[in-house]
């Protein structure tokens, strides 16, 4: 049996009274099922005295067929024959025509711990949009696969603000995505009447190897917990013309170009002595995406050693070390990225162009990470106010 029961199941067995009698919105995807792989969309439809109104679905869709930076066209649930409305693409919150009529919002949405991940901000425009219009929002909590204990990366200068990353979070924030929604609002003024349902049994040192719940892949690209493990770091590919493994069957794990010798590569951050993690020369063709139908070489990321690795530090090792073995085939991504058409989507990915700059002047990763030392602890002082988990 499970060891964590999610708010969805802690919804159902014990808080349906929160819903009954109202009339209800549900923002979810794929990911979004109880332990027997039910969704949430046909158990709520079916629930006693609750009356499912309409779906909303963030970015790859309610279930999760679209590719990344795809926009999300409207579509209808073949189970509950519900209307699913998109809020990725131009429009990415709700409109009032939208909200009209409805009593309150559920959000049920797997988030796996990692600011660019754009599900805590297709929550965060709804819970703006829900507060203006007067609509309860009811959040049902799930594990962050990375766990709760560990926080790492630098916090993000609001002017770079963007849709993978509208509020300053750390990379890693180590947050349960009701516990972002609790940091919206008391952090940032994001404050509809707000009631997030907590799981049960849920530690912070959980992996979620620990948590006994079944994965289910929230994105195409995500498909196990280990590609989540590594995502703190190999999300920031996306802003290179490095290939993130997009097109592989190991996306965000395996990385490289055609311009890369592997095993030079892998030689040279295996030098490094970062922790948790081994590098393996690797050579493999995308079929779509960066460099499709050509032979990149490159590396897979091993972690050895969950506990010490550091995704966001090793992210930035492999970049830093592929632009100084090819600095003249290596590039920085050019906009346009997730809607935004001036800044380097390497900016917005960092929440800043102080890291960029530093890595174009050579700077080691140690160096780097020591400009942000005393902004994350005290990132961490003021979260301690919004967490629901020992």
């Amino acid at each position: 049996m499970p060891s964590v029961r999610t708010g969805l199941e802690v919804l159902l067995r014990d808080r349906l009274s929160l819903l009954r009698g109202r009339r209800i919105g549900l923002l979810a995807h794929q990911a979004s099922v109880d332990a027997r792989l039910q969704h949430a969309a046909a158990l709520l439809h079916g629930a006693r005295g609750v009356r499912l109104a309409r779906l909303f679905a963030p970015e790859h869709g309610l279930w999760g067929a679209a590719q990344d930076h795809a926009t999300i066209a409207g579509a209808r649930d073949p189970v509950t024959g519900l209307a699913v409305k998109s809020l990725y693409g131009p429009r990415r919150e709700p409109t009032p025509a939208m909200l009209a009529g409805l009593d309150t919002l559920v959000v049920d949405l797997q988030d796996v711990g990692s600011r660019y991940y754009t599900f805590v901000w297709t929550m965060a425009l709804a819970m703006r949009a829900c507060e203006r219009a007067g609509v309860e929002v009811v959040v049902l909590d799930r594990p962050n696969p990375l766990g709760g204990a560990v926080v790492e990366g630098n916090i993000p200068d609001p002017a770079f603000a963007s849709f993978v990353g509208l509020y300053p979070l750390p990379a890693r924030h180590g947050l349960t995505i009701g516990e972002v929604a609790r940091w919206l609002a008391r952090e940032h003024g994001v404050r509809p009447r707000l009631t997030v349902v907590a799981m049960r049994g849920w530690r912070r040192p959980m992996l979620w190897e620990d948590t006994g719940v079944p994965w289910v892949a929230p994105s195409p690209n995500m498909p196990t917990p280990d590609t989540a493990r590594v995502y703190p770091g190999g999300c920031l590919f996306e802003g290179t013309n490095l290939s993130e493994g997009r097109g592989t069957t190991r996306p965000f794990e395996w990385v490289g170009a055609p311009y890369l010798d592997a095993h030079r590569y892998a030689d040279a951050l295996a030098g490094k002595g970062l922790p948790g993690v081994a590098f393996r020369p690797a050579r493999f063709v995308p079929t779509f995406h960066k460099w499709a139908g050509r032979l990149c070489g490159g590396v897979q990321i091993h972690v050895t050693d969950r506990a010490r690795f550091r995704p966001f530090a090793t992210g930035l090792a492999i970049v830093a070390t592929a632009r100084r073995l090819a600095p003249r085939r290596f590039r920085w991504r050019r906009p346009p990225y997730e809607f935004e058409r001036r800044r380097l989507p390497i900016d917005i990915l960092l929440g800043t162009d102080r890291i960029r700059r530093a890595i174009e002047r050579g700077r080691t990763v140690r160096e780097i990470e020591a400009a942000w030392t005393q902004d994350l602890a005290g990132w961490k002082r003021r979260r301690a106010t919004v967490l629901l988990y020992g």
